[in-house]
């Protein structure tokens, strides 16, 4: 089932922003900013998890006033997730009246599993709960503040966690992956150093150049080199 991303910092509609499928386990996607005027493409896909009729029609009834029109409600949390993948939404509001910890597990797992934007409303809480609720990246956790005039709000803020956590993600996630291709390189040259008795900066100069020789990165030429040093060991 398709998950679509969204590139952070498009103004074009939500649906076509769409770039990438992503599947559960994938990267977190971002979504576009909003138009210059502010508002957010009433193209968005949005779906509501509650069931409740009246709370979720709070929900709903904000967002259409808004100008949202691809609303749809899930009033059976029974197959959460399968139900979410269904319907592939952009942002995911959740109403909970009383809770349970169980309820909140769920959750939590349908938010960690689809990662999208999620707004959870709920009458009551505690500090465990709301630390769970960021660990399973619940961009806004709302305690007692389900009204119809404040839902667009909290969809922006919701919106916005997201696409900053998302940026955060995405740069930690490239941080890491530049020292782990550092250490493959380094690695790399230090076999070279050994094998053909050359100095560090000699090492790096052949990894280079053999590397435009064969139009590739040097990571790959290193770990070409890494591969071979452990079949002649």
């Amino acid at each position: 089932m398709r998950l679509g991303r969204v590139t952070p910092g498009a103004v074009a509609p939500a649906r076509r922003m769409l770039l990438a499928a992503t599947r559960k386990g994938s990267e977190p996607p971002g979504l576009g900013a909003p138009s210059p005027s502010g508002q957010w493409d009433s193209t968005l896909k949005i779906a509501i998890v509650d069931e409740s009729p009246i709370r979720a029609t709070i929900l709903e009834d904000g967002l259409r006033e808004a100008g949202f029109t691809q609303v749809e409600r899930i009033a059976d949390t029974r197959n959460l997730l399968a139900r979410i993948y269904a319907i592939d939404p952009d942002v995911i509001l959740i109403g909970l009246e009383s809770p349970s910890r169980d309820m909140l597990e769920q959750m939590f797992q349908m938010s960690r599993a689809v990662r999208r934007p999620v707004a959870m409303f709920v009458d009551q809480s505690d500090r465990a709960a709301i630390q769970a609720a960021v660990d399973a990246g619940v961009s806004a956790y709302i305690v007692d503040g389900l009204k119809k005039e404040r839902v667009t709000s909290i969809l922006d803020l919701c919106i916005s966690r997201f696409n900053a956590f998302a940026r955060l993600q995405a740069e930690l996630d490239h941080a890491k992956g530049a020292l782990e291709e550092r250490k493959v390189i380094d690695r790399a040259k230090g076999v070279l150093m050994k094998a053909k008795n050359l100095t560090e900066e000699q090492a790096y100069a052949l990894l280079r150049k053999t590397a435009m020789n064969e139009n590739k990165k040097i990571v790959e030429i290193a770990q070409s080199v890494l591969t071979a040093a452990e079949l002649f060991q």
